[in-house]
């Protein structure tokens, strides 16, 4: 998967992006449940998008927010919406950060990162012991994988969640694995 396709991918839906989003909210719910996000936390929403979760995040009092997208068209309308939260462009896999953070979630975007093995490693390393490393889609893995097939040259099929617990296992306890009919989620505590 070529990077810049994703790029421009993202870049030409960024427009609608929030007019064309379904959210499901007892799934956010329980995902951000799941992830631990709470009060006086540092999160860092990877592939943030235009901030669909920075609301969910804020409401729950997280001391810092930090997201960051490869699109800059997906950050421009983010930074318009949210001026006081630090919304970085760039490639979260090259990304060097001052800081470790709490809880890092992967929110309905990694299918479109082309080696989930190398994006958990790297990811690893910025997730504070005894953090919380999220991925999760707010709709079933088939569903998914049945919505990219018109986007595949900017996405992969998305792990099995046991396989993607299997990637997590050497950085993190995995303490929740779910898939069905209205999510998918596997979260990790940092060793």
């Amino acid at each position: 998967m070529d990077k810049n396709k994703v790029i421009t991918f993202f870049d030409n839906c960024a427009g609608w992006w929030d007019e064309d989003m379904i959210r499901n909210e007892p799934v956010i719910s329980t995902i951000l449940d799941n992830a631990g996000v709470r009060a006086d936390i540092d999160v860092l929403d990877v592939a943030c998008g235009t901030g669909v979760l920075f609301p969910d995040y804020l409401s729950r009092g997280v001391a810092s927010l930090t997201g960051i997208d490869i699109s800059p068209e997906m950050v421009r309308i983010a930074q318009s919406k949210f001026p006081d939260i630090q919304i970085i462009c760039d490639d979260v896999e090259t990304r060097q950060f001052p800081n470790k953070f709490d809880v890092i979630m992967v929110y309905n975007a990694f299918p479109h990162f082309p080696d989930p093995a190398h994006l958990v490693e790297v990811l690893a390393q910025w997730v504070k012991p005894g953090g919380t490393l999220s991925v999760a889609h707010g709709m079933s893995r088939a569903a998914l994988i049945q919505h990219h097939e018109r986007a595949s040259e900017v996405s992969i099929d998305l792990l099995e969640e046991n396989q993607l617990a299997a990637l997590f296992a050497p950085w993190f306890d995995v303490d929740v694995i779910i898939s069905n009919d209205q999510m998918y989620q596997v979260c990790g505590i940092r060793r």
